[in-house]
């Protein structure tokens, strides 16, 4: 497999309160991780700025309006309980889409086989009209539709294995079937959604939620994967595969009580790298989402990255 780490020193600029989980430290995290010798030959490139064009397939230019225009010029000023904007957050932001783009640009046209994308602030919480949970512009979605209107891909399958649902991609997507848009999660947690029978409008079946109970781990989340997204995502037969990664289902993690291990985000990994394999020549787009104890997180993606590369 060939693959490629787009990341930017932006991320690490994006500032939140003391105390606050979605912290500037998981991007050194990150980083760190893929210091590692055995990532010695991974090409890394720096992301470039998204545009508002690429935003504006999945959210209103209002809503874009508004988070430049409460941008602080310092300090920080809260849009909800959890979600903050330091001087930062917008560029940072802009630069998730823009490495979320490019990493659909490097794939589409066959030039790697998988990138992944150490990015922050994360994107699956973004409704439509509404930043949230952390989440200002949702990455997944915007790669999704520059997919579609810049390489026609027909059918897009977006899979989330974040602790939290990701209830901003089901939003965007609730109405459109050529986008599958599966999840693994905890229920019940914020943000609330992410129920068995959330199934798209009219029951239309590209929303395929497999909520996990407390305690959950490795037993329950790859049975999710076998019984219920599998079977789904080879009958989708999808054009491209994006991955929302989020690391925090991990058993370390503070924000949640599943308790998946490394182990289990590598043979994800390697199971979506089956479906990409058999559906669409390989192409992978993994996106960092959550993920919120370092020492997990660092681990998580270096086996996620590893199993990117390897196969």
């Amino acid at each position: 497999m060939t693959s490629v780490y787009i990341t930017h020193p932006a991320f690490l600029k994006h500032k939140t309160p003391e105390g606050h989980p979605e912290r500037p430290d998981r991007m050194r995290a990150v980083n760190m991780a893929l210091e590692h010798e055995k990532f010695h030959f991974l090409p890394r490139e720096e992301a470039r700025m998204g545009s508002r064009e690429d935003i504006m397939r999945c959210h209103p230019t209002e809503l874009v309006d508004q988070l430049e225009t409460l941008t602080p010029e310092e300090g920080l000023v809260a849009i909800d309980g959890d979600t903050t904007l330091s001087p930062d957050t917008f560029d940072a932001a802009l630069y998730a889409i823009g490495a979320s783009t490019q990493a659909v640009d490097e794939v589409m046209q066959g030039l790697v086989n998988n990138a992944f994308c150490g990015i922050r602030p994360p994107g699956h919480h973004a409704e439509i009209n509404k930043a949230m949970g952390f989440c200002f512009f949702n990455n997944a979605a915007v790669a999704a539709r520059y997919a579609q209107s810049k390489y026609g891909a027909e059918k897009i399958a977006i899979i989330d294995w974040d602790l939290h649902h990701g209830n901003g991609t089901q939003d965007i997507f609730w109405d459109d079937p050529s986008v599958m848009y599966c999840s693994t999660h905890q229920m019940p947690l914020y943000p609330g959604t992410g129920a068995l029978n959330e199934a798209g409008k009219d029951d239309m079946g590209n929303i395929v939620n497999a909520p996990l109970g407390i305690g959950d781990g490795s037993d329950k989340i790859r049975e999710a994967f076998e019984a219920r997204l599998l079977p789904e995502l080879y009958d989708f037969n999808p054009d491209l595969v994006i991955i929302s990664a989020g690391f925090d289902a991990h058993i370390r993690d503070p924000l949640g009580d599943l308790t998946c291990t490394e182990a289990d985000f590598s043979w994800m990994t390697g199971k979506l790298m089956d479906v990409a394999d058999k559906c669409c020549d390989n192409r992978i787009v993994s996106l960092l989402e959550g993920g919120y104890d370092l020492t997990a997180l660092a681990r998580s993606v270096a086996v996620h990255v590893d199993r990117l590369m390897h196969g």
